[in-house]
């Protein structure tokens, strides 16, 4: 039987669990919190992941060490807190492959989430996860394609078979950067396009900062060398699809909220909060033109109104669409 570990039983960690027990495989869920884990071992529930139960191939646990033989670790950390743990606990982690699961950059350092896990544990093969993927709709086993990326081809071709389910269909690249500055990225346009949708502003202008915004993150992760193609895939263009248009959307949803006035909702990972100040910074740095990022990264940091923002895109030179 085939093991596979999963560190961060949140929504999206228990619903990979959810779905990849299943042909044989066995799953090692672990909570940091083992008092928590107790509780959804015995009860099969999530209440991060309500409506779901977490299938008999799932063993949730607060000890690390029954991830020892998993042949992969998937690390469903946020990436704010992924370098603490790394840092508290990396070192309890198996030698086996670490698979990011997380999405978003550092604030404090900028870095992605595969380079906080290879500055924390260098001897590990690092793979990412990523794409338009909701966690309810992956535990209920509805069909999902993602994009794995690994720069080694063995390893990528080992998770690409070990991780891939009759519902979970994932695509393989070796351009590790543009997959995650997709998924990254597309959060901060997923929470400018909530912004203009609460905020009145109507579909035309969503539609316009969607396809502003992603110019953005074409033109930003060329800059740091990733391949075109790869922002115009499942990790880029498709996961921009998803969150800037679904109420599902967390990134959407804070958006919308902010954008009407309203109080967003509280005890939710937004990773595009933290990614819109990182991003905009590296950018300047780097001379980088990203209106959008910039404008949602004061926007969030109540520097500036909605209405203040609108002002400012507009009020923009005119020139040709690249």
């Amino acid at each position: 039987m085939r093991k596979i570990g999963i560190v961060g039983a949140g929504a999206f960690g228990t619903a990979l669990a959810t779905a990849l027990a299943t042909d044989g495989r066995n799953v090692v869920l672990v909570d940091r919190d083992p008092e928590r884990a107790a509780t959804m071992e015995e009860s099969r529930l999530n209440p991060r992941l309500p409506g779901h139960v977490i299938p008999d191939g799932v063993k949730v646990t607060g000890e690390f060490a029954l991830l020892d033989g998993a042949e992969a670790v998937l690390l469903a950390v946020p990436t704010q807190a992924l370098a603490g743990f790394l840092s508290r606990e990396g070192g309890l982690l198996p030698a086996a492959p670490l698979v990011s699961c997380a999405k978003g950059a550092d604030r404090e350092t900028g870095m992605l989430p595969s380079e906080i896990i290879a500055s924390h544990v260098p001897e590990a093969g690092v793979a990412v996860l990523t794409g338009p993927g909701f966690a309810a709709e992956i535990a209920a086993g509805k069909p999902t394609a993602l994009t794995l990326a690994a720069r080694a081809p063995g390893l990528g071709q080992g998770l690409q078979t070990l991780l891939s389910t009759r519902t979970l269909r994932l695509y393989r690249t070796d351009d590790v950067t543009g997959a995650e500055l997709g998924g990254a990225l597309k959060n901060v346009v997923a929470i400018a396009c909530g912004l203009v949708i609460g905020a009145g502003l109507g579909e035309s202008a969503r539609a316009a900062i969607m396809t502003r915004g992603f110019a953005e993150m074409r033109r930003y992760a060329a800059a740091l060398g990733a391949r075109p193609e790869t922002l115009v895939g499942l990790s880029g263009l498709g996961d921009l699809a998803l969150t800037s248009t679904s109420p599902l959307s967390r990134n959407f949803s804070f958006g919308r909220a902010l954008g009407a006035g309203e109080t967003p909702p509280e005890g939710q990972t937004v990773e595009g909060i933290a990614t819109a100040g990182a991003i905009a910074d590296k950018a300047a740095l780097l001379g980088i033109d990203m209106p959008i990022t910039r404008m949602v990264a004061a926007i969030v940091t109540r520097r500036i109104t909605v209405g203040e923002a609108a002002e400012a895109l507009l009020a923009r030179p005119l020139k040709e669409e690249l």
